[in-house]
Formats: structure tokens, sequence, C-alpha cells
């Protein structure tokens, strides 16, 4: 049987993705670049923004593992052309990460001061924090139904839909940004950092219900909850399981970036967040290869074609490198209108333009780490990936950050940190990947 692992066809899938993982990020961003630029203590509010957004971040990722999940069995069984054997598996996963996340919701909503304390938030910084969470927080539960989603058209060897559920929420959550964030005199109140959080809310809310009619109209997956639970569930839960483990490991070390970003000073902790803020749409540019590689690796994974995931995987690496030179490139070009879109606070700016070439250095590496990452997670390697994470946080990026930190590096030390945990990340996935599959192919 022939599979498609062309140029044309891994762009078929990756572009959409790529979109649709950019626009994600943008939630949180375009209220960064709308926030930041009001006349009254934007530092503060881009700093609020910034620490809610980390935590924020954290959530999403420890429980929105479950599109991986998803994708991965619905792939896999694709491949192995028995998809009618898990058709009741999207629902029942959903189901129970949606509930998951009103639990969290609820346990949340009360200690929000506490939490923003944690990441040593203070003064008016801590109360827009609080400020902005007990608006943004409501979003939480309709994020997850999204991703959930996503998750199952991934597994149908599908990013379009995705793509277009992305496009529509990022257009809303920007023009509701402006709205509500500036007023419109005489009809709408200027709310500030409060217009940034309703304008999320309701464009994730809208998300989630365009999500919903799409995979109903779109698919024969019914998101229709019904017992008893599919033979799958136990996997699907074992491999979120391990992907919480995972990225509590991957949000320690964006806590500590935050953390100690904060603790240097207002403007470093708004140098951090627009740096970090960038760095993360970098990924989820990254993504889109990342994607495809999940997509089409669990395929052919479940297809038993192992020399044909070999190509895959070489094709995806040299792909993934060329992605990250070329947004090294752009972004370098640009280098200080970037800054500027988002504040015109001098003392921001010159802190943000001392270590955003760090980040521009690293993007290489991330594209190939990422993607690589994106195919083990569609090949339902989670385990592995669990514990590599776990390694290279404790092990390579908390040490780096002690030791630059007391050199006194400041945002070097953070930026310095995440680099060699980047390396330490992928460099092993391509290593292991390349010894398990050129054996199976040989085989084959």
């Amino acid at each position: 049987m022939q599979h498609d692992i062309s140029f044309k066809h891994i762009n078929k899938l990756a572009i959409p993705a790529l979109i649709t993982g950019v626009a994600e990020p943008l939630l949180s961003t375009t209220d960064l670049a709308i926030v930041g630029n009001i006349q009254e203590n934007a530092t503060e509010s881009i700093a609020a923004i910034g620490i809610v957004g980390a935590f924020l971040s954290m959530l999403i990722w420890v429980f929105g593992q479950t599109r991986s999940g998803i994708s991965s069995i619905v792939s896999q069984y694709v491949g192995a052309q028995k998809l009618e054997d898990i058709k009741n598996l999207p629902a029942q996963a959903t189901v129970i990460i949606v509930a998951t996340s009103m639990v969290i919701l609820v346990m949340s909503y009360p200690f929000a001061k506490e939490i923003f304390q944690f990441y040593n938030a203070s003064g008016q910084v801590l109360d827009y924090s609080v400020e902005y969470y007990k608006i943004r927080v409501f979003g939480f539960p309709f994020t997850l139904f999204t991703i959930a989603v996503y998750g199952t058209f991934r597994g149908l060897q599908n990013t379009f839909y995705p793509m277009i559920i992305a496009i529509v929420g990022t257009v809303i959550n920007i023009v509701l940004d402006v709205i509500f964030v500036y007023g419109i005199e005489g009809y709408i109140p200027a709310m500030h950092i409060q217009g940034a959080a309703y304008a999320s809310v309701i464009a994730q809310v809208v998300m989630a219900i365009l999500a919903l009619i799409l995979l109903y109209k779109k698919t024969n997956i019914s998101l229709k909850f019904s017992l008893p639970f599919n033979h799958e569930v136990p996997r699907f839960i074992n491999m979120v399981l391990n992907l919480f483990v995972r990225t509590i490991a991957l949000n320690t070390a964006l806590y500590f970036g935050t953390s100690y970003a904060t603790a240097y000073g207002n403007e470093y902790i708004a140098a951090y967040t627009i740096g970090l803020n960038l760095w993360l749409m970098g990924a989820f540019v990254i993504d889109g290869y990342a994607s495809a590689g999940n997509i089409l690796s669990g395929k052919l994974l479940g297809a038993k074609a192992y020399s044909t995931l070999v190509q895959l995987g070489n094709r995806l690496l040299l792909y993934g490198f060329l992605l990250g030179v070329l947004m090294a490139l752009i972004a370098g070009i640009l280098y200080e209108p970037i800054g500027r879109i988002f504040t015109q606070e001098e003392n921001v700016l010159i802190t943000f333009y001392e270590s955003f070439w760090i980040i521009l250095l690293m993007q290489p590496f991330c594209s190939l780490a990422f993607i690589y990452d994106g195919m083990f997670k569609g090949m339902g390697e989670m385990k592995y990936l669990r514990n590599l994470l776990l390694v290279s946080t404790g092990v390579i990026f908390v040490p780096t950050l002690l030791l630059f930190d007391s050199l006194d590096y400041k945002l070097y030390a953070i930026w310095i940190a995440f680099f060699a945990w980047i390396i330490a990340r992928g460099l092993p996935l391509i290593l292991v990947f390349r010894k398990k599959f050129l054996v199976l192919a040989k085989n084959e």
C-alpha cells in the first residue's frame, strides 16, 4: 500500500496546522499588544498578562494533552483501517477532560491571589493578575473542548477545519480586544485589562461552538456520550497521564522562568513576557510540521509502513531546520519593530532587545525538538517523552538557570537555560527514532 509523504501532502497538513498553531497564542499575544499600548500602567498590565498567561498555559498544556492522545489513537486506527472500533472514544475522552477542567476552575478561582503571589507578583501587578484571571479562567473549559475536537480532526488526517475554527476565534478576539480595551466613546467604556479578558473568553466560547458544529456536520464521529467505555480508554488515560507528568515538568521550567523574571523587576518580567510570547508563537509555527509528523507517523505506524516512516522523519528533519532558520532570519531583520509592537516603554524595550537574539538563535533547534516530539506523540511514545522531559528539566534546565543566575545574568540566564533545555529534549528523540526504525525498515 502506497502512503503519500510528498512535500505537497505534508504541507497540505502542515500549513493549516501552522495557521491554527499561530492563532492559538494570538489570544494572549493580542491582549499583550493592545494592553501594552494603553496610557495607564502599561508595564504592570503587560506583566499581569504574562503571569496569568504562564499559569493558564500550564493548565491548557497539562489538560490539553487530550489532543495528542485522541489524535494518536485515531490516526493509528485510520492506518490500520479499523476506525469503526473507536468511533465512540472521542466523545468519552472529551467528557472526561471537560469535567476535569470544571473541577480545576472551581478549585483555582477562590485562590487566584495566592496562585499569583506564588509567581512573585505583588502590588499593582498582583491586583491586575487576579482581575484578569478571574475573567479569563471561564474560557478554560471551552478551550479544552475545542482542543479535544482538534485531536479528533487531526486523527482523521484533517487540519483544515481546526484552521477555520482558529482563524474565526482569532479575528473575533482581535476585534473585541480593540473595542473592549479602548472602548467606543458614548457606547462602550474602556475596560483596559478586563476588556482583554472578556474578549478572549468570548472568542473561546465561539470557537467551541464552531468546533461542535463542524465535527457534527463534516465527520461521522459523534460527540454523544455513551457507555460502556471504549476498550482504548485505558490506553488513552495512560497516554494523558504520562503527558500530564511531562507537562508538569515543562511548566516547571516555565514557572522558574516567569518567577525569576518577576523577581528581577517589572521591566524584566514585561520584557520576558514579550520574548516568551514570541517564542511560543514560533513554537506554534513549527507545530504545523510537528502536527503533520504527528498525524502521518501515527497512521504509518498503524499500517506498519516503517520504511516510509523513516523517510518521513528524514524529510521533516530537513523541513524543520530550514523553517527554524527562516523564522530566525525574518525576526532578525525585524528585530527592533517587533518590540515596539508590544510596548513603547523604553526600559522594557532595552531589556527585551538585550536578550531577544538568544530566542532567535534557538529557532532551528526548537524546530527539530518540536517536530520529533510531535512524531513520538503520534506513535504513542508518551512514556519516553515523559522521562526525557523530566531529565531535561531537572538535570539540564534548573541547574543551568541557577548557575547563570548566580552570575547575575538575569534574562540571559533564563534564555540560556531554555536553549540548553531544547537541545536536551531534541537530540535524544532524533537518535532514538533512527536507532529503532532503521532496523524495522530493513526487516520490513
